[in-house]
């Protein structure tokens, strides 16, 4: 049986900064914007919030299915850590705004940038199981960095935005390499969000336990897997992006120690089949549990694939998790991911300057975890609304009563 990935659909968020103008407004070395080789950073609106990005990712794939199709989901995953209660998951609300069927299971998986890996093997093993034949899952990968750590180095990074996926036995976007899987995992407290508005860590350690992931991970893959070689058996690869700049230097790691290549080697091998996956990740910025798949709807949509081609694929979480592991695309892949238009939605996006981007952050820190009533108020945002939501069929929060979230559509 094929198992894998059936549709995915990335949104992106109605505005962004770009990586410059926070740089120079912030007093940033501009020399370090270098190293991150980062573009644009997507940012939320106050009436916007996991469930939306969830939503309003998955509906164009929903969209498209027939009636039976869609009663086929009997899975709805949400994977955050931007939950908005301690016991109710996001897939609830997401589950009901796209008019799925009842006979579904709900539920939500937690483990830093992991997550989206984590129930995407989840629902893989759920299809390949049989046990109901032509069921899907629906995996719905969401976070929202509301809080920025402002006048660092993270702040250029800490993004918003989610990635769909439909996850079946008709895998049109990518087939999964079922059991060709390497895992690697160990407690550090490295990066965490140990209060409602922080995000915090050691950025230092979060590199070196990411390098050291991706290396025990890979080892584990060519542990089960014979004959692997990390430059011939993938045609492309696709890491989990923090920023750009990281997944280079994890690149740059494994071709000298792996292939004990040279500097103009390492570069030719990272633009023909590294840069392809940073496409839409250098546009959009870290999105936690969703940066692994925004990194491959990037490759899909921009490399060759005029005949079936083999990607290695590279997760990690802080906390830590981590797994390596390789599907295959197909020219299908592409045509079947052009419908969403994603470059075209991500182009549509409202460019914000200083003054604008601080009162959104201020704006947003009113709708932290905890609410109990509050109703919103388009009127501190009003312009950038009209352009980015008026008249598109975006779901949006419209208020939160005794703690229950109502949302509309605009």
């Amino acid at each position: 049986m094929q198992v894998g990935i059936e549709a995915i659909n990335v949104y992106g968020g109605p505005s962004y900064i770009s990586i410059p103008t926070l740089f120079n407004a912030r007093g940033l070395d501009m020399e370090r914007m270098d190293n991150l080789m980062m573009e644009k950073k997507s940012v939320s609106l106050p009436c916007e919030d996991p469930v939306t990005y969830g939503v309003n990712a998955a509906k164009p794939i929903i969209d498209r299915l027939s009636t039976t199709a869609r009663n086929h989901i009997e899975m709805v995953i949400s994977c955050s850590e931007s939950g908005l209660d301690f016991g109710k998951s996001l897939s609830t609300y997401m589950h009901d705004y796209l008019g799925l069927s009842r006979h579904c299971r709900l539920f939500e998986v937690k483990q830093a940038c992991y997550a989206g890996t984590a129930a995407l093997h989840m629902a893989s093993h759920f299809i390949a199981s049989n046990v109901s034949p032509g069921a899907k899952v629906l995996v719905i990968t969401t976070d929202v960095a509301r809080a920025a750590a402002k006048m660092t180095y993270a702040e250029p990074s800490q993004a918003v935005g989610a990635v769909a996926m439909l996850v079946s036995d008709l895998p049109d976007i990518m087939e999964i390499d079922f059991g060709a899987t390497g895992l690697y995992s160990y407690e550090v407290m490295d990066t965490c969000r140990p209060t409602v508005g922080i995000e915090t860590g050691d950025p230092d350690l979060s590199l070196l336990s990411y390098l050291d992931c991706f290396e025990n991970s890979y080892n584990a893959y060519m542990d089960k897997v014979e004959g692997v070689d990390f430059q011939d058996t993938f045609n492309y690869l696709a890491f989990h992006t923090p920023f750009a700049g990281m997944v280079k230097g994890a690149h740059r790691k494994m071709m000298r120690q792996l292939v004990k290549a040279k500097p103009a080697q390492i570069e030719a091998d990272f633009q023909k089949r590294v840069a392809p996956s940073l496409a839409y990740c250098v546009q959009v910025g870290n999105i936690y549990s969703a940066t692994l798949y925004l990194a491959l709807c990037g490759l899909i949509d921009t490399a060759e694939l005029n005949e079936f081609k083999r990607v290695g694929l590279f997760s990690y979480g802080s906390g830590c998790s981590s797994e390596f592991y390789s599907g295959l695309l197909s020219p299908r892949s592409q045509s079947v991911l052009a419908e969403m238009k994603i470059g075209e939605q991500l182009s549509r996006r409202y460019e914000l300057n200083m003054q604008e981007y601080d009162k959104l952050l201020d704006l947003n820190q009113e709708w932290e975890f905890g609410i109990k009533d509050k109703e919103i108020d388009l009127s501190g945002f009003a312009k950038i609304y009209e352009r980015a939501f008026e008249g598109r069929g975006l779901l949006r929060l419209n208020r939160v009563k005794n703690y229950h979230r109502e949302y509309v559509w605009s």
